[in-house]
């Protein structure tokens, strides 16, 4: 396939938009599976985990391969749930274009700005699908506005609904000027009614004006009141959505096939390949102040980045790449950048949700799977020996729940240990480690719904016996005062002794993590023994000596010290930045940081006054009020996460049932002094 015919794209949303039914209609008329697979029945390709099909949401984010018109399609399904968002962040990273679904009736919800915000982050061109509409209070028109006000989109209608809710038919194409209307698998292309004819024609009109102040040549044209053709009109749009200018909205109805070819042809026609996004820029990483290019070209260098691992029952681990430069074969040799090591390539597999067929090379633009990587984690570059570069990593938002494991038969352990491993490999946002004070096996992740899968995955998958305890907070620690501390480790016990000295100042660094920097500029301290400082200084800051939390956003500067030519030793310098951090820590106002998180709740206008005093009473505040719909506003606002365990009961509770709500990990922030009391006590 030319890259220039290659799509890889995304298909991300709010959770329950319809994100999984476009994507099984698509594999549907692409002829990749000859029937329609179901959410709501367990029956979706990709949806094929057993935790996916019992509670018909997607928690992994799955890769397919179709082909449309001629072009190949590498298409990424991901989860519109928040505990997963590491997903959505993981693909957005390595495709090229995507298609934003929303539902007609919701509208932009929480996790549709995420999702927005991501994209924007890794600047992906993107096509919205208005999906639901034959369901009832299905409203083009008020999602356009709705992504224009809260996502700063610049939408741009290209369809124009022919009627709604249970009345919806089909679409007008305002690009080829045809009414578009479905039969069960079939679309009917006929002359648009002359009832609807005006609004078109004022729809397209419209869609002229956006493009003219992006387009030249269309502005020109349209002053002098000429004709537009239709290949002029689908390459303005292309171009003004590859630049991020404009945002093409098209509708549809997918769990009724309604819209699905349309949508496909929206993709090859407005979305990008390989080549139309340029060079990647990457860092030498024998020089960080310089930069490497690399063309989408099979005839560069081979470059790619590892975007995700899962763990094979039959072929064992699947590293899944993203090519962007050169070509891939069977037995080649590679080199991973972050780890300082090579790697063989053992087999190649394109993937096909859990199918996958095996292949003997791959060029640029692929998406595949590799088996035989030892060495390689998400968001690792791989590249040529000869020519080695560094691409952008991942994100990986932080845990902000906390569960004890505990196992049911202690012969387990290893057992234990080993699913763990392999678990945390697969998903970065998941954490686990084990408590030596308390004995205590304790995972970590984005919520109690990411917690809850992962658990049943340990007993399901690993056969591992596991009961797990109550979910906690995973608070964080910081300190709000600049402190300077001078300490001499010294230790004599006959013989060789130990002796390190150091002198260092910590200070703030809120919302930016550890950083260390050395000013002593060598000859004080031995250069060989710097990073066994900085080694010491993150151990210690692993666990608080005030409440034994991990301590963050705190830069520690080395401005003096000494040693001896023959008791100084990398452990003696770990050992004293170790202890001359955790003096220092209590002199320089330490704060407890908790997990605040960015809610919205939908509510009738009966219970707004309900749903405000709860949330008050839980330490919360509102932000804005914004009609949903006639009868029915959406309350946006920020609650600490501790407070919120059971907030759905709770919720019905004061509703009667009517309200629901969501939430998202916003950023930690200082908790109020008599909770840190409340929390440190019930710590110790």
């Amino acid at each position: 396939m030319q890259i220039s015919k290659l799509r890889n794209i995304g298909i991300a949303a709010h959770i329950d938009a319809g994100k999984t039914t476009v994507s099984e209609r698509i594999l549907f008329f692409t002829g990749v599976n000859r029937k329609v697979g179901e959410t709501h029945d367990g029956q979706a390709t990709m949806d094929f985990m057993k935790q996916e099909q019992e509670r018909g949401i997607t928690i992994a984010s799955a890769a397919i391969t179709a082909n449309w018109n001629g072009h190949q399609i590498n298409l990424i399904d991901t989860p519109g749930h928040v505990d997963f968002t590491i997903e959505v962040e993981r693909s957005l990273r390595v495709i090229d274009g995507m298609v934003a679904v929303f539902c007609a009736v919701g509208g932009v919800e929480p996790q549709s700005e995420t999702v927005w915000n991501q994209a924007d982050k890794y600047r992906v061109p993107r096509i919205a699908f208005v999906n639901k509409m034959d369901r009832t209070g299905a409203d083009f028109n008020e999602v356009v506005g709705q992504m224009n006000k809260y996502l700063g989109a610049n939408a741009m209608p290209i369809h124009l609904p022919i009627g709604a809710e249970n009345e919806f038919q089909g679409m007008i194409d305002l690009v080829t000027m045809q009414a578009i209307t479905f039969t069960d698998k079939e679309r009917l292309v006929g002359d648009i009614p002359a009832e609807l004819l005006p609004a078109a024609q004022e729809a397209r009109r419209a869609m002229i004006e956006k493009l003219a102040d992006f387009d030249d040549e269309i502005a020109e044209l349209y002053l002098e009141d000429a004709e537009i053709g239709e290949e002029m009109l689908k390459k303005s749009i292309r171009q003004s959505t590859l630049k991020l200018m404009v945002t093409p909205v098209l509708c549809g109805a997918a769990y009724k096939n309604k819209g699905i070819q349309l949508l496909l042809d929206a993709i090859v026609d407005y979305l990008p390949s390989p080549t139309d996004l340029g060079a990647v820029i990457a860092q030498d990483p024998l020089d960080e102040e310089h930069t490497i290019q690399r063309n989408p070209s099979n005839n560069e260098k081979f470059s790619a980045l590892a975007f995700k691992l899962i763990n094979d029952p039959y072929v064992g681990q699947q590293t899944f790449i993203r090519i962007f430069s050169g070509k891939l074969m069977s037995g080649m040799s590679i080199h991973n950048t972050n780890k300082g090591k090579d790697e063989r390539v053992g087999r190649i597999f394109r993937i096909k949700a859990k199918e996958r067929e095996e292949i003997s090379e791959a060029g640029c633009g692929e998406i595949v799977a590799l088996v035989g990587m030892k060495h390689t984690r998400t968001g690792d570059t791989l590249c040529d020996e000869s020519q080695p570069i560094l691409l952008e990593s991942i994100n990986v938002p932080p845990a902000v729940i906390e569960m004890k494991v505990e196992l049911e038969d202690k012969k387990s352990r290893d057992k234990l240990g080993e699913a763990l491993a392999k678990l945390c490999n697969e998903d970065p946002s998941f954490h686990a480690h084990f408590d030596e004070e308390t004995e205590e096996t304790i995972i970590a992740g984005m919520g109690e719904l990411h917690l809850e899968i992962l658990v049943e995955r340990l007993r399901d998958e690993f056969k591992v016996p596991v009961t797990v305890g109550e979910p906690s907070v995973s608070f964080r620690e910081t300190i709000t005062a600049a402190v300077e501390n001078n300490y001499r480790h010294v230790k004599q016990t006959g013989g060789k002794g130990q002796f390190a000295h150091t002198v260092i100042r910590f200070e703030p660094n809120p919302g930016k993590g550890f950083e260390f920097v050395d000013v002593t500029k060598g000859g004080v301290i031995p250069k060989e023994f710097i990073p066994s400082v900085e080694k010491g200084l993150r151990k210690a800051m692993e666990k608080s000596p005030v409440a034994g939390y991990p301590v963050v956003d705190v830069k520690c500067v080395l401005v003096d010290g000494g040693f001896h030519p023959v008791d100084s030793s990398d452990m003696a310098f770990q050992l004293c930045a170790a202890q001359c951090f955790k003096q220092a820590f209590k002199k320089a106002g330490p704060i407890i940081m908790e997990p605040v998180m960015k809610i919205e709740v939908n509510t009738p206008d009966d219970y707004i006054g309900n749903v405000t005093r709860d949330i008050t009473k839980r330490r919360g505040r509102i932000e804005n009020m914004r009609r949903f719909r006639k009868g029915s506003q959406k309350l946006d606002g920020f609650c600490p996460l501790m407070e919120m365990f059971g907030y759905a009961t709770a919720l019905r509770n004061v509703t009667s049932g009517r309200a629901n709500y969501s939430m998202e990990f916003y950023q930690y922030m200082p908790m109020p002094a008599a909770k840190q009391e409340e929390v440190i006590k019930a710590r110790l």
